[in-house]
């Protein structure tokens, strides 16, 4: 297969506000969560991917602290260490520890890129979700129908496609009717009980802006959740599958949207299409969970 380029989102943010604790609001560690970055990763370069990393403003990415605790890998010390000296590899080779910034990416280079992954920690709610140049990047890789993959935190990320040029959240929400698996309202209510304190929702604020979530028990043990051109996980759990998938995804060319689909669902192995005018190409599928088995990533049906 043929190099592609891909774009790796990471957020700058190295705290989290946990609200209502006993001393009022706190800064609570945080930074990207070493599996659900380091998983997907070694696959891309697996494939012989080239990727490319890029934050808001460009900062040194720091891990979750608890994400580098020996729980977050069952106690296997062996794959936390290969984990750990690939982010090192990737300081050393990749430019990891100086990011692009957003503003620096134009949208001719933008082109360049075959797809887009924003791994998950709870940084992403801190400067991710409202950010206009980051719209501006997700509301390309949307238009012109290439894959992107989010997981855990990550998908809240989607919601700076809301921004407007002027910077406030009055836009369309791109992703609006999607199916979206993020970490959920019921996993975070577990850490805010660790944590002694509120943290901010991203499975509600989803939700609100016009998502369809997925949350069910097959998601929490690590299904990962397809629609269109957008894969997304819940948890760690699903970052084996969410890699997996992701590469098949863009090992695909993507053709571009042409004009609305009155409807295209996939269930299960059967598919139902009720539309308007002839099918003319297949580049996408637009739909439900998907099994995580096979080569059928990211088909949907273009009518003109």
């Amino acid at each position: 297969m043929p190099t592609k380029k891909v774009l790796i989102i990471l957020s700058d943010a190295t705290s989290f506000p946990l609200h209502n604790t006993s001393s009022g609001t706190q800064q609570q560690p945080t930074g990207f969560f070493l599996p659900e970055l380091a998983k997907p990763l070694s696959k891309l370069l697996s494939a012989g991917h080239e990727v490319t990393f890029a934050s808001p403003k460009g900062l040194t990415p720091k891990p979750d602290p608890n994400s580098e605790s020996l729980l977050a890998f069952a106690g296997n010390f062996y794959e936390r260490k290969r984990e750990q000296e690939l982010i090192e590899r990737m300081r050393r080779e990749n430019g990891f520890s100086s990011p692009r910034p957003f503003a620096s990416i134009s949208d001719e280079e933008l082109k360049s890129f075959a797809a887009v992954f924003i791994p998950g920690g709870h940084a992403p709610l801190v400067d991710l979700g409202g950010d206009k140049e980051l719209g501006r990047i997700l509301r390309y890789f949307h238009g012109e129908n290439k894959p992107t993959a989010a997981i855990c935190h990550g998908p809240l990320a989607l919601l700076s496609t809301r921004v407007t040029s002027e910077g406030n959240d009055s836009g369309e929400f791109a992703y609006k009717g999607y199916e979206i698996t993020c970490w959920s309202d019921a996993e975070e209510k577990v850490m805010e009980t660790l944590l002694r304190g509120e943290i901010e929702k991203c499975e509600s604020q989803l939700r609100d802006a016009g998502a369809v979530m997925v949350e069910g028990g097959r998601e929490k043990l690590g299904k990962t959740t397809l629609c269109r051109e957008l894969l997304t996980g819940g948890n760690p759990l699903a970052a084996e599958e969410l890699g997996e998938r992701f590469v098949r995804m863009s090992h695909r060319i993507p053709r571009r949207r042409r004009k609305a689909i009155t409807a295209v669902r996939v269930l299960d192995h059967a598919r139902v299409v009720r539309g308007h005018g002839t099918p003319v190409s297949v580049a996408g599928h637009e739909g439900g969970r998907g099994s995580g088995e096979g080569e059928e990533d990211g088909f949907e049906m273009h009518f003109i």
